[in-house]
């Protein structure tokens, strides 16, 4: 590898772990927000929006440029064509964000109601798929990833158990119809999430082993 290719390499992986530092604070203040019901909050997380759309088309455009200026093969080739896809879920996940957010703004106008649901736990394993699947890109961890995409099913588990549980709750409460369907918007925003965290873990396997494992599940 030419060390003009290494250098750009370098930043395209700098740029990306930036983003995902954006992303997850995004996430993490609109579920606070929803929680805390802070309005204020969840105006910044939508306002911030514009600065991750504008930092994927940056990195788009970086990626783009190795392509022709670089021509990479093996392994840089993978690194560029996954970057871009993770660059692409990042973004999808800021979008998520600012629908949680906007659940937060309508959730905090109804008149306050306790929330018996793990919403928080939800986001913490979430958040930890989050990151894993990033520690994974930054060290070619392709059994970490596989690990991220297994832990796919718990958290498609709590949002089951949260869909269960407002289902029963409206039928005895149902005058509570509009913030539980909030709530139940926020778990499948979360789950969401989730799901980009295991795509950009596929992306990580494929990356470092040269494996497409997005319709299968990962060998133990």
């Amino acid at each position: 590898m030419s060390v003009h290719l290494q250098r750009e390499i370098d930043r395209v992986k700098r740029t990306i772990l930036d983003l995902c530092a954006i992303v997850e604070d995004q996430v993490q203040s609109s579920v606070r927000a929803f929680l805390e019901r802070d309005i204020d909050l969840a105006q910044t997380v939508v306002d911030r929006d514009k600065d991750i759309d504008h930092r994927e088309v940056e990195i788009e455009e970086e990626c783009l440029k190795i392509l022709a200026l670089h021509q990479p093969v093996a392994i840089d080739l993978r690194f560029i064509v996954a970057a871009m896809k993770i660059n692409n879920d990042l973004e999808r996940i800021g979008d998520l964000a600012v629908n949680i957010a906007r659940k937060a703004e309508s959730f905090a106008a109804e008149p306050p109601m306790p929330i018996a649901y793990d919403i928080a736990g939800m986001w913490e394993k979430t958040q930890a798929m989050l990151r894993d699947s990033l520690d994974a890109l930054v060290n070619m961890n392709g059994a970490l990833a596989a690990e991220v995409c297994r832990r796919d099913d718990e958290v498609d588990e709590i949002k089951r158990e949260i869909r269960i549980g407002v289902e029963n709750q409206i039928r005895v409460e149902p005058e509570k119809v509009r913030p539980l369907m909030r709530l139940t918007a926020v778990s499948r925003n979360l789950e969401r999430i989730a799901d980009c965290a295991t795509n950009i873990a596929e992306d990580v396997i494929y990356m470092s082993e040269g494996r497409i494992i997005r319709h299968n599940k990962p060998d133990n």
